[in-house]
C-alpha cells in the first residue's frame, strides 16, 4: 500500500469531537481552540451524541473565531460519532479530541512541526494535569500516567515504539480512515483495536510526546472505578480479535492485585516480607506524586487512585479472560453493555 506525505503547506485539520451532555466542556476545548497561536487552516466538528443537554448555544457563540460544523445525531457511542464527524469533516488530516480536554496554546503548531519532520498517517498525544485541575483529577491523572503504574503506555517517551494512541488526544489521516473505515463499535477499547487495524493496514503510528492536552476526568472515585474495570474487561476481548499484540505485561494489574491479597493474608501467621515490598511500591508512587504536583495531598490520593485501577482493571481481566476461555457465547453476548448498536 502506498502512502503518500502531506506537505505542511497543505495540512488541513479537521478537529473531530463527540459530546454527550457536556457544553461547559465544549465552551473550554473551543476556547482553547480559538487561543491557538496557529497560522494555518483547521476546522472543529461537535458531534452531539444523542444528548438531552446539548451545545449548540456553545458552538454558535464561537462562530465568529472559528471554522465549525455542528451535528446532532441518536446516541451510537463515540467511535460511530467520530466516524460520522470524520465523514463530514473537509480537512486530510482529523485530529480527535475529547470533549473534556483543553489544548494548550501551541499544540497545532507542535503537531504540524513534527509531522512535518516525520510524517506517519496517525499519531497520539500524552495528557497532563493543569494546575487548575482539582487533586482528585491531579491523581487520577497521575494514576493513569505515570511510569511507576502504567509502565508509560499513555506518553512517556519510553512508549514511543509501537504507541498505540488514545482517542483523547489521536490524529489519523484522511487516507488511513477511509482504509480501515475508522472505529469499531466496542467502548472502551475502540482506539486500541483501530491501531491495531491500521498496524495491519501498513500504517504508521508514533507519540508525539510535546503534543500533549489537559484532560480533565470529570469522574469521581466510583466512575473511575468503573472506567478501568471496563478497561479490564476489554483487554481480553482485543487479545482474542488481534491475538499477535496479545503480551504478558496486560495480566500485571490482575497479578498485582492478587499479590497483595496474598499478602495480606501472610500476615495472619507472620510472613511480613512481602506486604513490605508493597509497602516500598507504595511509597515510591506517593514520593514521585508528590514530587511532580507538589501536593502531599495529592500524593495520598496518588496511591489510593492506584489501587483502585489495579483493583477494578484486575478484576475485570480476570473476569472476561475467564468467560471468553470458558464460555461458548460471543463477547458481544458476554458483555452488551460494551458495545453500541449502530
Amino acid at each position: 500500500m502506498a502512502f503518500a506525505f502531506i506537505p505542511m503547506a497543505t495540512f488541513y485539520f479537521s478537529i473531530i469531537v463527540p459530546v454527550y451532555n457536556r457544553p461547559q466542556e465544549v465552551h473550554e476545548l473551543l476556547q482553547s481552540l480559538a487561543n491557538q497561536n496557529y497560522d494555518g487552516d483547521f476546522e472543529t466538528v461537535i458531534i452531539e451524541d444523542g444528548s438531552t443537554a446539548d451545545a449548540e448555544s456553545v458552538v454558535k457563540g464561537f462562530s465568529d473565531q472559528l471554522h465549525l460544523s455542528y451535528y446532532q445525531k441518536e446516541n451510537t457511542g463515540p467511535g460511530d460519532s467520530r466516524n460520522f464527524g470524520m465523514k463530514k469533516a473537509k480537512g486530510n488530516y482529523f485530529i480527535i479530541l475529547d470533549s473534556d480536554c483543553v489544548l494548550p496554546k501551541g499544540y497545532l503548531r507542535t503537531v504540524t512541526e513534527e509531522l512535518t519532520k516525520d510524517y506517519v498517517d496517525f499519531y497520539g498525544g500524552p495528557d497532563a494535569a493543569h494546575a487548575s485541575f482539582t487533586t482528585v483529577q491531579k491523581a487520577i491523572n497521575h494514576a493513569m500516567t505515570s511510569f511507576l503504574t502504567t509502565g508509560g503506555i499513555r506518553g512517556k517517551k519510553g512508549a514511543v515504539n509501537k504507541f498505540q494512541p488514545r482517542s483523547f488526544n489521536m490524529g489519523i489521516s484522511k487516507v488511513a480512515f477511509e482504509a480501515t473505515e475508522g472505529f469499531g463499535d466496542i467502548h472502551p477499547g475502540e482506539d486500541p483495536d483501530l491501531t491495531f487495524r491500521l498496524w495491519d493496514s501498513g500504517f504508521k503510528s508514533k507519540l508525539l510526546s510535546e503534543a500533549f492536552v489537559y484532560h480533565k476526568r470529570r469522574i469521581d472515585w466510583k466512575r473511575f472505578y468503573t472506567q478501568v474495570n471496563k478497561f479490564g474487561l476489554v483487554r481480553p476481548i482485543l487479545n482474542q480479535w488481534h491475538p499477535k499484540t496479545a503480551k504478558f505485561t496486560y495480566w500485571f494489574p490482575s497479578i498485582f492485585f492478587l499479590g497483595l491479597v496474598i499478602s495480606l493474608l501472610l500476615l495472619v501467621v507472620g510472613i511480613y516480607i512481602p506486604i513490605y515490598g508493597y509497602a516500598c511500591y507504595f511509597c515510591l508512587v506517593l514520593v514521585e506524586a508528590v514530587w511532580h504536583s507538589k501536593n502531599t495531598v495529592v500524593g495520598i490520593l496518588a496511591v489510593v487512585a492506584t489501587l483502585v485501577q489495579f483493583f477494578g482493571y484486575g478484576i475485570g481481566f480476570l473476569k472476561s479472560t475467564f468467560l471468553l476461555n470458558f464460555s461458548k457465547k460471543t463477547a458481544r453476548e458476554l458483555f452488551p453493555e460494551l458495545f453500541f448498536t449502530r
